[in-house]
């Protein structure tokens, strides 16, 4: 076996332990592993990113309900819009970015560069979220009509559409504080919202690229296989700790997909 697509192997386990000890943010190592280390171009990354994380959440949602942390009246509410945003970002948004989106003079941004530079920013977000300190449950906004929900919905499905994450952190603060659910409902809740959405997302890719099947189903494989353990070290392993210290993980690849782009 190819000494690459064994480290993509490893790098599949990772993730999926990451996803098991801290309940997201695993996902989101999904995208580079798949472009910078296997040397897939981001449409296709983010596409492959989008089944990895669906299915991987399917089996996280069920570990969840087992302990009473899901809320699937909720979740179902809150998923419609978003995967609705998802679908439409993969089927028609993502195929109809122009190969070059800009073009002045010496620069050029391509369609490829741009979708990388995005999911870079939308990781800095996500690294903040993870750096700092999580408020205690106790006192929440009061919830909000649901057309409010819904467009927010369709915002972060869109960006979950684009980047092939599984939105997790920002589905979270927002079951949190639209929803007023408590944080570790709102965490299994948010995962029924990234299943649904992954895999819908991912059945419009399946319309417009040809998935290497053989490959992406031994990638999600180990990566289950990952979270699995990675539910059982959680019971030695601070998750609060583990999570600050991939923040700034997250945070330093960030930066490194800024300047690699930005170089080419």
């Amino acid at each position: 076996m190819d000494t690459t697509l064994v480290l993509g192997y490893i790098g599949a386990l990772i993730v999926g332990l990451v996803l098991g000890l801290i309940g997201g943010g695993g996902s989101i190592l999904t995208v580079p592993l798949l472009v910078y280390l296997l040397g897939y171009n981001p449409v296709v990354a983010t596409a492959y990113s989008l089944f990895v994380v669906g299915t991987s959440s399917l089996v996280g949602t069920y570990q969840k309900h087992k302990k009473g942390y899901v809320d699937f009246k909720t979740g179902l509410a809150f998923s419609f819009p978003s995967f609705v945003a998802v679908y439409l970002s993969r089927r028609y948004l993502v195929p109809g970015i122009p190969d070059t989106i800009i073009d002045f003079g010496d620069y050029m941004l391509t369609k490829n560069m741009g979708i990388m530079i995005f999911f870079a920013f939308i990781m800095i977000f996500a690294s903040f979220s993870m750096i700092k300190k999580q408020k205690k449950n106790g006192t929440h906004l009061p919830s909000h009509p649901y057309y409010k929900t819904f467009v927010q919905g369709l915002i972060i499905g869109t960006i979950t559409g684009i980047i092939g994450a599984g939105g997790g952190f920002l589905y979270v603060p927002a079951l949190v504080v639209w929803a007023n659910i408590p944080m570790k409902r709102a965490v299994g809740t948010s995962l029924i919202i990234v299943t649904i959405n992954s895999l819908i997302g991912f059945m419009g890719d399946v319309q417009t690229l040809d998935i290497e099947w053989g490959f992406l189903l031994s990638f999600t494989i180990i990566s289950i296989a990952g979270i699995i353990l990675g539910v059982f070290l959680s019971k030695f392993i601070s998750a609060k700790r583990l999570k600050k210290s991939f923040g700034f993980f997250i945070l330093f690849m960030a930066v490194y997909i800024i300047y690699k782009e930005s170089a080419m």
